[in-house]
């Protein structure tokens, strides 16, 4: 099995596109907290994430760090997919959360496939708004949603089903798009209520059923 039948949406491409794809693209493989790709430069290829999660962020003027998105196995990169479209240079950075593999698509060989197949151009695009969705969703929470219920939301998330967020007041700011002194007093806030034990650098969930409960009537 090829590297093209990991993506569903791929598998029924016009076969001299997909011959062509396989003849140019590279399977890579990255080492954890490597930087990827970073602002001011330009993409050189498509990236197709077959293992491992990569981590898109910017950094304000300020110096402030948020998370913009993830991206999982079986994704690729919507900031690299608008920079290739829009011949533009990157305005985030992008690190490898986990040690990772991927299919790198250059970029001629992106154009080349984007210009000849539809099947290619919907797969590049129905991933590409599905992202950017994501991403609206996003600044949405930012701008309007209720920072203690985003908090307890993703606690939960990060913990991945445990009952320990390796995490630090810092981290989590950066996850949330805001300052590390306004995580530390909600922090507070949940510890006296009984529901975190903060350690450090991390957090022990000790009630997520009343973390659950609060981020659900407390909607973000």
């Amino acid at each position: 099995m090829s590297w093209i039948d990991r993506f569903p949406n791929l598998m029924e491409l016009e076969s001299d596109v997909r011959e062509g794809l396989l003849a140019t693209a590279k399977v890579i493989n990255v080492p954890a907290e490597t930087v990827i790709f970073g602002p001011g430069h330009p993409p050189q290829n498509l990236l197709l994430l077959l293992e491992g999660r990569v981590r898109v962020q910017q950094t304000s003027e300020q110096g402030r760090d948020i998370v913009l998105y993830r991206v999982h196995a079986g994704e690729s990169c919507v900031m690299t997919t608008a920079c290739l479209l829009a011949y533009e240079d990157y305005t985030a950075e992008g690190v490898a959360e986990t040690d990772l593999a991927a299919v790198a698509i250059p970029r001629s060989a992106f154009d080349q496939a984007m210009s000849q197949s539809p099947k290619f151009r919907q797969f590049v695009f129905t991933a590409y708004s599905k992202r950017i969705t994501d991403l609206f969703l996003t600044v949405e929470e930012i701008a309007f949603g209720k920072m203690d219920a985003r908090l307890a939301h993703k606690l939960l998330e990060l913990s991945g089903g445990s009952d320990l967020v390796t995490a630090t007041h810092g981290t989590l700011a950066t996850e949330l798009g805001t300052a590390r002194e306004v995580i530390s007093r909600q922090m507070s806030e949940f510890q006296r209520r009984g529901w975190v034990e903060q350690k450090r650098g991390a957090v022990a969930l000790l009630d997520r059923p009343a973390l659950a409960a609060f981020a659900k009537t407390n909607p973000v």
